[in-house]
């Protein structure tokens, strides 16, 4: 080929880059990396750990990366990871389960106070948050669950102590006492309001402590596999379960089992919520109108291309033709409940969220407590140096994240918080 015809080639090459809804991402040593790029920023690191993740043998047909994309401990986040065969634990990660819930009631803005402070306060008395570090009892746990945790936790209970039964080191975690509560972190309860001032219900948690521990052990059980077997990786977090194998199917049973888990725990966060609404609302309303219950760090087998496949979304949420989805923006930002166009080339996936820009510890860094104060104007949450790292600056612009996926999803509902509970 001459030069002018590897001229013509190349540009060729660009200008379908552009025409196209995704950017292509590929190296001699991977499978392509389909990414729902356009207009948003994409570090170097991600890049380069998204071609390691697309080296691994068992990758099925080509990996899809949506616009929240960063870099994350054990796998990209905003990375949808089809694989046949073979299941990367540290890609599903420790937060197992980890979603999104949302209620439409029948309440709208009229029917909120004008000072919008007691009913933070009832969400954070009536739904355990944050995490007590040292000794003594936990304040993100249960003294003593209530009656619902209880009967929740009875219908999970036998299948945890089957996994439990052959992986004792799980048993002595906090499973119990954490269903029902939210966590840390960038994990939130949400009073909001669609466009048409209906008022919403707004959560985010996942399996807590027992699906962390989960996700830990079997980590680590894949990177001894890999040790005993003197299978080199590109990454020590691209260690690997074979299907077929003892460890994969104790894996498989117990993150089905911290995706229900985490199911569980966020519907029984949203009846407390519901009931801090009624508390300070005394009007009656209905809070079942709508309701979605999404994950968006869990695995599971799924048909794609006529072929069953095992399905990692890492930071990403299943985006079926007419499934319901959340995409949150951060704290002061604009929040969607989309459906899922079912755009098979997505391994119809979905976003997550806006995606960080930046780590928490340069977001400390670099912004102040008034510069926290100033973009959460208008919402009922804390405003201390203990949540700069969720200064709404630490993330995308969420218009640029909906834009670049116009063709995964479409907006049903756009919706902007007014009280914000934070872990």
């Amino acid at each position: 080929m001459s030069v002018v015809e590897q001229i013509n080639q190349q540009a060729q090459f660009e200008q379908e880059q552009q025409q196209r809804a995704y950017q292509v991402l590929q190296n001699e040593k991977s499978m392509p990396i389909k990414m729902w790029t356009n207009g948003v920023l994409v570090d170097d690191n991600s890049k380069q750990q998204l071609l390691q993740t697309a080296q691994m043998p068992f990758i099925y047909k080509w990996m899809a990366v949506m616009p929240d994309v960063h870099f994350g401990l054990g796998a990209t986040i905003g990375s949808v990871i089809p694989t046949k065969g073979a299941i990367i634990p540290a890609a599903v990660g420790v937060d197992i389960g980890c979603g999104m819930m949302a209620t439409r009631t029948s309440l709208t803005a009229s029917d909120l106070p004008d000072n919008l402070h007691a009913l933070r306060t009832e969400l954070e008395r009536l739904i355990p948050h944050g995490m007590t570090k040292g000794r003594g009892r936990d304040r993100g746990s249960w003294e003593n669950p209530p009656e619902m945790v209880d009967q929740a936790w009875a219908n999970l209970v036998s299948d945890f102590e089957l996994i439990c039964a052959k992986h004792p080191r799980l048993k002595n975690t906090n499973n119990r006492k954490q269903l029902g509560t939210l966590g840390t972190g960038n994990h939130f309860v949400e009073i909001c309001l669609d466009e048409h001032d209906h008022v919403w219900i707004m959560l985010h948690s996942g399996s807590r402590g027992v699906g962390n521990a989960i996700g830990n052990h079997f980590i680590e059980l894949a990177r001894k596999d890999m040790q005993k077997h003197f299978i080199n990786l590109p990454n020590k977090d691209l260690a690997y379960l074979v299907e077929g194998t003892d460890h994969f199917d104790d894996y498989w049973f117990a993150v089905g089992w911290a995706q229900r888990f985490a199911m569980k725990n966020r519907e029984i966060m949203m009846q407390a919520a519901i009931k801090a609404l009624a508390t300070i609302i005394p009007k009656p309303f209905n809070a079942k109108l709508e309701a979605v219950n999404c994950h968006h760090n869990y695995v599971e087998k799924e048909e794609h291309y006529g072929e069953e496949v095992m399905v990692t979304r890492k930071g990403a949420v299943s985006a079926k033709l007419g499934q319901y989805g959340i995409i949150p923006g951060s704290m002061g930002a604009k929040s969607f409940i989309v459906r899922g166009l079912g755009n098979q080339e997505s391994f119809c996936s979905c976003s997550h969220g806006a995606g960080r820009v930046m780590s928490r510890a340069e977001a400390k860094r670099r912004f102040t407590v008034e510069d926290q104060i100033a973009q959460t104007e208008g919402v009922e949450c804390r405003k201390d140096v203990a949540v700069i790292d969720e200064i709404p600056s630490a993330y995308k612009p969420i218009e640029d994240v909906m834009k670049a996926q116009q063709d995964l999803v479409e907006v049903v509902y756009t919706l902007r918080q007014v009280v914000c509970v934070k872990g």
